[in-house]
């Protein structure tokens, strides 16, 4: 089971999957949803021992929250949304909890074969994205 501290690094994208439906279900406009498809963006993750940060950095555009471990903040999503998120960390597995305007998703990372792997969850659909440690 990782530990938070391995979840540290930047991380390239390598593959995903069902983004487009996700996003879609979300709603989420054609042009940015089209952007986001071009973009290869890298996931930036930093911890210090009381705040996470993570960062979506590409050509287009980077997107950053900062938080404490277990406590509701307000996050300005990239698509948007202004959502009360928490982070909690267990198990060796960092879940997002986001809710807006009675909705709920979920994003979760976790190390798997040594790579960082993405899953979100709003309603029925899941998109997947996974990246690779370059740093």
């Amino acid at each position: 089971m990782a530990t938070i501290q391995e979840l540290v690094g930047r991380w390239r994208l390598v593959s995903s999957s069902g983004c487009d439906e996700f996003m879609k279900k979300l709603g989420v406009g054609m042009a940015l949803r089209r952007m986001q498809d071009l973009a290869r963006p890298d996931c930036i993750i930093d911890f210090d021992g009381k705040t996470l940060t993570i960062k979506s950095e590409n050509s287009l555009r980077t997107a950053q929250f900062s938080c404490k471990l277990g406590e509701s903040f307000e996050e300005n999503t990239a698509d948007g949304r202004r959502t009360q998120t928490v982070c909690i960390f267990i198990n060796g597995t960092l879940i997002q909890r986001q809710k807006w305007e009675g909705n709920e998703s979920t994003i979760t990372r976790k190390l798997e074969d040594g790579k960082l792997v993405e899953k979100y969850v709003f309603n029925d659909v899941t998109c997947t994205v996974i990246y690779e440690k370059v740093e």
